[in-house]
C-alpha cells in the first residue's frame, strides 16, 4: 500500500495554510474551487465533474475492476468572523477565516488524491468530494439535487471533522445519531419609529425583543444524552437604527434552535413559533417569522461505521464513543439518504482552541493520519 512521503506531508501542510490565507464564505467558495482544481491537475483523476451543487466538485479514481463506489466528502467553506492575529499564515480576507477545520479537511481529501493517483483502486470507484455551503446547511443538498451527482452515486460515503476537546489524534466514533438537527429562526418585529423626544407617539418593539432573548433560552433543557435534548442560542438582535433622534419602530431578532433529532425538532419550533407570536402581539406589533439554515440530525449507518473502526484499530489510532454526538450540526446526514454513511471526529487537542473561536487553526499533525486512515478504508473496500 502507498503511503505518504515527507514531501508529501510537507506539501500538504502548505497547500493548507494557503486555504487558510484566502478563505470565502458558503456559497463564493469560487477562487477555492479553483485552487483544488489546479491540486488536481496534477493528480490526473480519469475525472473531475464541477459545479456541483454551486462551487462544489468531485474527482473520481476508477479502478480496473467492477465494485462499489466510495466516496469521502470535504467542505470548502469558511466563516464569516474576524481571525485572531498571531499565526504566519493569517486570513487575507477581513471578517472571513477557516476557523471550523475545513482548510485541513480539504488537505486530508487532497491527500487521498495523491496516493490513488499513484495507485488507483484495483476495483470500483474513489469518489473525492469537496462540497460547498456546509456552514449554511445548503451545501449538500445543493450537491444531491444537481443531476450530476447521479454520475457519482456512491455505496459508502464517509468524513471526519476535527474536534478540540479529544485529545490530538484521537478518533470518536458511534453509530446513531452524530450530529444534532439545527435551524435558524428569523423573527421581524414590526411597530412604528416617533421622535425621540416623544417615544409615546410611536410603537417599540425594545419591550418584546427584551422578553424574547431569555424566553426563547428558556426552552432549551437536557443534555445530550436525552432524545429529548433542546437548545436555544441568541445569535444575533438588532434594535432600530443607529440614531439618538429615533425611537425605534423595527426590531430582528436571529435565534439557532437545537435538538438531538429531528422529530423533536417540529416540536421546538412550533413551542418557539407560539411564543414569539404571543409577545408580540400583547405588545401590538406585527411579527414576521422566516426559517432558514436548516441542518437534519446526522445519522451514522452501523455498517459504515463498522469498516471504520476496523481501519482505526488496524491503524493503531485510540479511539471510542465519547463526544458522540455532537451539539453541533453537520449536513454531510443528507448523503445517509442514498449511502451507508459514517463520520467520525479526529480529536484536535484537549486545550485546542474551539470551533469557530477567532483563534483556532487546524492542527497540521492531523493532516498525516487523516489521509492515512482514509485510504486505509478505501483500500479495506477496493483493494
Amino acid at each position: 500500500m502507498t503511503d505518504l512521503t515527507d514531501t508529501d506531508i510537507a506539501n500538504l501542510r502548505a497547500f493548507r495554510r494557503e486555504l487558510h490565507r484566502y478563505p470565502e464564505v458558503s456559497g463564493e467558495e469560487e477562487r477555492t474551487a479553483w485552487r483544488i482544481r489546479v491540486m488536481l491537475s496534477g493528480h490526473d483523476p480519469d475525472r473531475v465533474i464541477s459545479g456541483l451543487g454551486g462551487h462544489g466538485l468531485a474527482a473520481v479514481y476508477q479502478g480496473r475492476a467492477p465494485g462499489p463506489t466510495v466516496m469521502f466528502r470535504c467542505e470548502l467553506d469558511a466563516l464569516p468572523i474576524q481571525e485572531r492575529e498571531g499565526i504566519d499564515h493569517v486570513s487575507q480576507r477581513p471578517g472571513v477565516a477557516h476557523l471550523c477545520g475545513h482548510d485541513g479537511h480539504m488537505a486530508i481529501v487532497a491527500g487521498l488524491a495523491r496516493l490513488f493517483y499513484r495507485q488507483p483502486p484495483a476495483r470500483g470507484r474513489v469518489v473525492l468530494l469537496f462540497q460547498p455551503a456546509e456552514e449554511t446547511g445548503a451545501g449538500a443538498a445543493a450537491v444531491l439535487a444537481d443531476p450530476k451527482f447521479a454520475e457519482i452515486a456512491p455505496d459508502y460515503a464517509f468524513a471526519l471533522h476535527n474536534r478540540p476537546g479529544l485529545p490530538l489524534g484521537h478518533v470518536a466514533l458511534a453509530p446513531g445519531p452524530v450530529a444534532c438537527a439545527s435551524r435558524g429562526m428569523k423573527i421581524t418585529l414590526r411597530g412604528t419609529e416617533a421622535h425621540a423626544s416623544d417615544p409615546a407617539t410611536g410603537l417599540s418593539p425594545m419591550a418584546a425583543l427584551a422578553r424574547l432573548m431569555p424566553d426563547l433560552c428558556g426552552l432549551g433543557h437536557g443534555g445530550l444524552e436525552d432524545a429529548d435534548f433542546a437548545l436555544v442560542t441568541v445569535t444575533h438582535a438588532r434594535l432600530g437604527q443607529p440614531a439618538f433622534g429615533v425611537a425605534p419602530g423595527e426590531a430582528l431578532l436571529m435565534a439557532t434552535l437545537r435538538t438531538r433529532l429531528d422529530d423533536r425538532m417540529a416540536a421546538l419550533c412550533e413551542v418557539a413559533e407560539i411564543r414569539v407570536r404571543a409577545v408580540a402581539g400583547a405588545e401590538g406589533l406585527g411579527v414576521e417569522i422566516g426559517w432558514c439554515d436548516i441542518f437534519p440530525h446526522a445519522e451514522n449507518a452501523p455498517e459504515a461505521v463498522e469498516i471504520l473502526r476496523r481501519s482505526v484499530s488496524a491503524l493503531g489510532m485510540t479511539h471510542g464513543e465519547e463526544g458522540c454526538p455532537m451539539r453541533a450540526s453537520e449536513d454531510f446526514g443528507r448523503f445517509g439518504a442514498r449511502a451507508k454513511t459514517a463520520m467520525l471526529f479526529l480529536g484536535a487537542g484537549q486545550r485546542h482552541p474551539a470551533l469557530h473561536n477567532p483563534d483556532f487553526d487546524f492542527p497540521d499533525a492531523l493532516i498525516a493520519p487523516g489521509v492515512r486512515l482514509f485510504h486505509h478504508v478505501a483500500r479495506g473496500l477496493l483493494g
